[in-house]
């Protein structure tokens, strides 16, 4: 079985991703600009600046991560994992307002929360031209996805919790024992 998990900065798509893999007993792929990096022998800033000027690192990222899902079952946890993985199984998009991610982001990383909110804002500009630009993809068109979980006031726990479930009432997984 391929999931493909998919949402903004912020959402919990990272987290989410880990503790549904594991809870399924699948490996997770979250390959970044860091994975991109090491295996190129760069530092990750190197490949952020030449990304900065070149599409050709977003699709190695993009092919790469698509390469590793294809491999078996897995959990794929990316941006575009939903409309990039054609053989999954499964897809699910994350949602949470603006201000909810960035109060996710400062805790995880700190800083000035108008700041991160800002930024926030700019990134996902920046993310969603890219993805039109590169792949013809909309990334706030959830349409592709099998199931949409607002992730606001639910804990990681829980939104894991609600997609084992979901994918139990639709025979994908065992309805009983693990996971």
């Amino acid at each position: 079985m391929r999931i493909a998990i998919s949402g903004k900065s912020g959402c919990g798509n990272t987290t989410v991703s880990a503790l549904l893999a594991q809870k399924l007993g699948i490996p997770v792929i979250n390959y970044t600009f860091r994975s991109l990096a090491a295996d190129l022998g760069l530092s990750f800033e190197e490949v952020r600046r030449l990304a900065e000027t070149s599409d050709e690192y977003d699709r190695m990222i993009d092919s790469r991560q698509v390469e590793l899902a294809r491999e078996g079952p897995c959990v794929l946890a990316s941006r575009l994992a939903i409309w990039m993985l054609e053989e999954a199984d499964f897809r699910v998009f994350l949602d949470a307002s603006e201000e909810t991610r960035a109060a996710r982001i400062q805790g995880r990383e700190g800083g000035g929360l108008e700041d991160i909110r800002g930024a926030t804002r700019k990134r996902d500009a920046a993310d969603s031209a890219r993805y039109r630009r590169l792949y013809g993809i909309d990334n706030g068109d959830t349409t592709r996805a099998d199931l949409v979980i607002d992730t606001e006031r639910r804990s990681p726990e829980e939104i894991a919790a609600l997609i084992v479930a979901e994918l139990r009432r639709r025979g994908l997984v065992p309805q009983t024992g693990a996971p």
